[in-house]
C-alpha cells in the first residue's frame, strides 16, 4: 500500500521530465521530434557566422570560436572509430589567423575529409574550404576574395604595409597549394575592381568556383558523402576491406 504513491511519484517526475525535454525541442529547433543520426564512421564538423579569434564579438553576433574547434579537430585525428570528417562551410570570414589556423589542422588530418561551401564561404573560409581533401560548393553558393584589411589601431609606417602584405602571402600561398588555381588568377581575382560594389576583390559563384579551379566540384550532402566513403575506401588497406 505504501509503495503505490511512490510508483505514482516516480511516474509523475518521468512525465515532467519528458514534458520538459519536449518543450526545449519545440522552443530550440521548432518541432517536437528530431531526426537522430545513426552511428556513423564520418563526423560532421560546422563552420557557421562569423569565425572568431582572439577578441570576443558582441553576443549578437553569430560565431564559430576557433579555440573549440582546434581541440575538437585532434580528438577526430584521435578517434579510431572516426574514418572521415566533412566540413559544412557558411560562413562570412572572420580572423585571419584563426581561420589559417583552422585550414592547417584540417589539412593535415590523416584521415579523409571532405568541405561542403552552402550559402557561402567569404574571406578566410576560402582557404578553410580548400583545406579537405575534396572540395564541394553548391550551385546556389558564393565565395568572396578580395584583400585581407586591419581592424582597430593602424600605424602608418612602411612596416605595416609589409605586415599586411606578408599575411595575404600566406593566405594566396595556403589556397593554392591546397586547390588547383594558379596564384596569378587568384590574385586576379582578389584585386579586381568594379566587381564588388563596396569594396576590391571579387564574388564567385558556384560553377564559376570550379572553373578557376579554386573548388573540386559542384555537390551537396549526398555527393559529399560518396566521395568521402570513396576515399575511406582507398585509405584502408586491402585486408580491411576484404573482412568488411
Amino acid at each position: 500500500m505504501e509503495k503505490e504513491p511512490e510508483k505514482k511519484g516516480d511516474q509523475n517526475q518521468g512525465d515532467q521530465a519528458n514534458n520538459s525535454s519536449l518543450v526545449q525541442k519545440i522552443q530550440q529547433l521548432g518541432q517536437s521530434n528530431v531526426p537522430q543520426a545513426p552511428d556513423s564512421n564520418i563526423h560532421v564538423l560546422s563552420i557557421i557566422g562569423q569565425i572568431e579569434g582572439h577578441v570576443q564579438l558582441p553576443a549578437q553576433n553569430k560565431t564559430t570560436k576557433y579555440e573549440h574547434m582546434l581541440p575538437q579537430l585532434i580528438a577526430i585525428e584521435q578517434n579510431p572509430k572516426i574514418e572521415g570528417l566533412i566540413v559544412l562551410l557558411n560562413t562570412v570570414g572572420g580572423d585571419v589567423e584563426a581561420g589559417l589556423a583552422l585550414s592547417e589542422m584540417i589539412a593535415s588530418i590523416s584521415k579523409p575529409t571532405a568541405s561542403i561551401v552552402l550559402g557561402g564561404g567569404h574571406s578566410i573560409g576560402v582557404p578553410i574550404a580548400t583545406a579537405a581533401d575534396y572540395s564541394f560548393i553548391t550551385p546556389t553558393a558564393t565565395m568572396t576574395i578580395h584583400p585581407i584589411r586591419l581592424n582597430g589601431l593602424v600605424i602608418g609606417v612602411p612596416q605595416t604595409f609589409e605586415y599586411m602584405d606578408k599575411m595575404q602571402d600566406r593566405v594566396v600561398d595556403f589556397v593554392t597549394q591546397h586547390s588547383n588555381i594558379k596564384e596569378e588568377k587568384f590574385k586576379e581575382l582578389m584585386f579586381a575592381r568594379g566587381n564588388l560594389t563596396r569594396d576590391i576583390g571579387t564574388n564567385v559563384v558556384g560553377d564559376d568556383a570550379v572553373e578557376y579551379g579554386l573548388i573540386d566540384g559542384i555537390g551537396g550532402v549526398t555527393e559529399a558523402m560518396q566521395k568521402l566513403n570513396e576515399m575511406i575506401d582507398e585509405n584502408k588497406g586491402p585486408e580491411e576491406q576484404v573482412i568488411q
